[in-house]
């Protein structure tokens, strides 16, 4: 385990790393804020999907994601269909005119990384996406288990220590090639 000085100057580099987000967050349209990107960047990704699928992947609360919801599927950037298996639920997809932001949005994005990071090799952008992904991880996993372990549906029988996550540190993850850029999320 790292010294407490470390941990630290990761807190530091947090804060800083705000900056970083605030300025990629500037570059977006104006009718596109980080939420909305956010909502086609997932969509994008991972296809169609219900609502609560999108609240869970954005880490926010129901009512946040509609939110969002609303304001990309007023700018005709989603729609939203009738699930078949559920009629009160409904079905979110991207629209071609929402594929065509988002890959407009993940043009700009990656030309301005690619600007901000010219001076950085292949390897060492290879493994700040590593370690932030991992670091990502990291904090799934924490949430995944506190919610097993100390949620009001904790399943673990009474008197029996709880699971603990796998000692062992994570394999590093496999990227997948796409050409879509991550949504700034606050």
């Amino acid at each position: 385990m790292a010294e407490q000085a470390r941990y630290e100057e990761l807190i530091r580099q947090f804060s800083a790393f705000g900056a970083v987000k605030r300025e990629m967050g500037r570059m977006m349209p104006s009718e596109c804020p980080s939420g909305s990107a956010a909502v086609l960047t997932l969509l994008g990704r991972y296809g169609d999907m219900r609502m609560s699928k999108l609240s869970e992947l954005l880490a926010v609360d129901m009512s946040v994601t509609s939110r969002h919801v609303a304001h990309v599927a007023e700018r005709g950037w989603i729609e939203r269909s009738p699930d078949p298996a559920d009629k009160r639920s409904r079905i979110l997809r991207l629209t071609p005119a929402g594929r065509s932001l988002l890959d407009q949005l993940s043009r700009r994005t990656c030309h301005m990384l690619a600007e901000r990071m010219s001076d950085w090799s292949d390897d060492e952008v290879a493994q700040l996406t590593t370690l932030m992904a991992r670091l990502r991880a990291s904090f799934d996993d924490t949430r995944t288990h506190d919610n097993r372990t100390h949620g009001p549906h904790s399943h673990e029988p009474h008197g029996r220590e709880p699971r603990r996550p796998d000692p062992r540190p994570p394999a590093p993850p496999v990227l997948e090639q796409t050409t879509r850029t991550p949504a700034i999320t606050q």
